[in-house]
């Protein structure tokens, strides 16, 4: 799969997954913009090693976000890959970090999408990377955060009507427990991720993004509101 001839653009793409998609996009000859917050070191060197071009954006920032996507010009391929986790006894949860979450999971996506959209050219992709756990959640204090993952997976089907007729697809990727400096192989939550897994290891970073690989090539064209599941088996 080449894409020499697009433009990517992935929001939240200095680690981890972000990080693999952008490396995935950059070897096969696309053009690659990503957005980054807290982590400069790690953008500035992901770009130095890919030839991408790392552009600070908050994505719970509307204004910020949608300038950043407007200031990139014509889009063909919008990952969003933004995300943040807050968890506990929703009785006990902070309310603001609650909100804050609900910006950069629900409405960054929500706006960063449409914004990508108004960008594109007919046959352009938008994925958006989400969690299994919006289908399966077998622990409790995740309930705020199950229903941002869930809010993308209905964003993304009523999205899919609205760019049809452009043949753009939208597609969410919910990876299960992936092996990224927010939930590692070898962290203390493992064996707990583990035991709901059919095949008992976690996944990569390479894995998902080769996922969104295929999704954003010319095969994928037909494929569009789609959940494309990458656990293991998790919620099976």
């Amino acid at each position: 799969m080449k894409f020499s001839d697009r433009k990517v653009f992935v929001v939240g793409g200095s680690r981890g997954m972000g990080a693999a998609i952008v490396r995935r996009f950059s070897a096969a000859g696309a053009t690659v913009v990503f957005t980054y917050v807290a982590s400069a070191e790690a953008a500035n060197q992901l770009a130095a090693e890919t030839g991408a071009q790392a552009v600070r954006a908050d994505a719970g920032e509307r204004e910020v976000l949608i300038a950043s996507i407007r200031d990139a010009g014509p889009i063909d391929i919008f990952v969003y890959n933004a995300g943040l986790l807050v968890f506990g006894d929703p009785l006990t949860l902070v309310a603001d970090d609650v909100d804050r979450m609900i910006d950069v999971n629900v409405r960054g996506a929500y706006f960063g999408s449409v914004e990508a959209s108004r960008m594109m050219p007919n046959g352009g992709r938008i994925l958006v990377i989400g969690s299994n756990t919006a289908d399966n959640m077998p622990w409790p204090g995740l309930a705020a955060y199950v229903m941002t993952k869930a809010a993308m997976q209905g964003m993304a089907r009523g999205l899919t009507r609205d760019v049809g007729s452009r043949d753009i697809t939208v597609n969410v990727i919910p990876p299960g427990p992936t092996d990224t400096d927010m939930n590692p192989a070898e962290g203390p939550r493992a064996a707990s991720m583990l035991a709901p897994m059919a095949i008992k290891r976690y996944g990569t970073p390479d894995e998902v993004a080769d996922l969104a690989l295929y999704l954003a090539g010319t095969q994928a064209r037909g494929i569009t509101g789609s959940l494309h599941t990458i656990d293991g088996g998790f919620a099976a």
